[in-house]
């Protein structure tokens, strides 16, 4: 009798604790996120470094949509000074898109612009080039995430590894995409290639 009593005495307890971790989303609150649910955003990496990690928590919930995070890493200085930097070729939400930054450059930015009608972002990379360097021994990730609505990471496997593009798909049924990111080394001399 006495553990019955007690059982019901903690139930409430329990019952808003519950509460709590349910409506507590999974995802680390002090990652430091680029954007919040459903709004666009904008990150370049400082001048004279390139992209090397990329994160992203997906939510249902929030408009299948996910919150993303960037790091950056200066470039060897063996490549110089970028000569010049762009925004590169926009995909349509809810289509399918490969993307290498033209004119060899690399990717040193994102932005992103969330539509609603279609749960799904439209992307944009910021490209940088460094003189006439030329990618080399280039290659795609696997998907990233590995399946879709799952928290999705991908850190540049070595310096001297840089982001080139992507190829992102996009399922209309789980409204979410996944990404293989173009990795490549660059040469350390001018070429003559234009986009390679």
């Amino acid at each position: 009798m006495m553990k019955s009593a007690l059982a019901l005495r903690a139930l409430p307890v329990l019952l808003l604790l519950a509460g709590v971790a349910r409506a507590r989303p999974n995802y680390i609150y002090e990652e430091e996120w680029v954007n919040t649910w459903r709004q666009g955003f904008n990150f370049q990496c400082p001048h004279g470094e390139a992209l090397v990690a990329i994160r992203s928590y997906f939510s249902e919930n929030e408009g299948s949509d996910r919150l993303w995070t960037f790091e950056c890493q200066p470039t060897p200085h063996n490549l110089g000074e970028p000569t010049e930097c762009w925004w590169d070729d926009i995909n349509r939400a809810g289509m399918e898109w490969s993307s290498s930054c033209t004119n060899n450059g690399l990717v040193a930015g994102i932005q992103s612009q969330y539509f609603p009608s279609v749960l799904d972002r439209e992307w944009q990379f910021y490209c940088c080039r460094y003189s006439r360097r030329c990618p080399y021994s280039c290659w795609k990730t696997n998907d990233v995430p590995e399946y879709y609505r799952q928290e999705g990471e991908m850190v540049v496997p070595s310096y001297g590894y840089f982001i080139r593009g992507a190829q992102t798909t996009f399922s209309g049924v789980l409204r979410d995409r996944q990404w293989k990111y173009i990795m490549c080394r660059m040469t350390d001399f001018d070429c003559e290639f234009q986009n390679f």
